[in-house]
């Protein structure tokens, strides 16, 4: 190879260099470069280069949409799973607090029907009444108020009688419940016609 021949190479590969680091620069910038044929290069291997890029982006594209669809699937699963979980710890809860119902009215009864309401014993049924009470009332129990107009939501007429005003809650059976705003017994009530 010629002194010439040489030189001739080495300006091409310069001249290619240069070309392309301005095609990376406007790459780092964002903009689409117009890449040139060199000289010496034929026309179809840049047509297969520009074909091989845009199959790279649109599989790039692909890949990009696979992985926000996988994210937005997990995100979904996350929240129902945690929704799950909370019906499951609320329908145990339930299912325990309604098990302790027949127990609270029975202790109730239990302390209705001692004659003496003074000393030592039903100081202490009383105390342990309470303290029943005030942990169901933690956990978000409450009794349904049964000193409002009949409401066949909260309470469950199982009489009637004739009286003045219609709808009147007269007598209370057996005390209803709430569960975090949902009821999980009726009151049995006596209503007024």
């Amino acid at each position: 190879m010629s002194k010439d021949e040489k030189e001739m190479i080495l300006e091409k590969q310069e001249e290619l260099k240069e070309k392309a680091e301005d095609v990376e620069g406007k790459v780092e910038e964002g903009v689409s470069p117009e890449i040139e044929t060199p000289e010496g290069v034929d026309n179809s291997f840049m047509q297969r280069l520009e074909e091989k890029k845009k199959e790279e982006e649109l599989h790039l594209q692909e890949l990009t949409d696979s992985v926000k669809r996988i994210q937005a699937e997990f995100i979904n699963y996350k929240r129902r799973t945690e929704q799950e979980k909370e019906m499951l710890s609320s329908l145990a809860n339930e299912r325990i607090i309604l098990d302790l119902l027949p127990v609270l009215d029975n202790f109730q009864r239990g302390l209705d029907a001692i004659e003496e309401k003074e000393g030592s014993l039903y100081e202490g049924m009383e105390l342990i009444y309470k303290q029943l009470l005030s942990t169901l009332k933690k956990n978000g129990v409450q009794e349904i108020d049964t000193t409002i107009d009949f409401d066949p939501n909260f309470h469950h007429a199982v009489m009637q009688e004739d009286g003045e005003e219609s709808g009147k809650i007269l007598e209370v059976f057996q005390k209803g419940y709430l569960l975090k705003e949902k009821v999980i017994r009726p009151a049995m009530v006596k209503v007024s016609n």
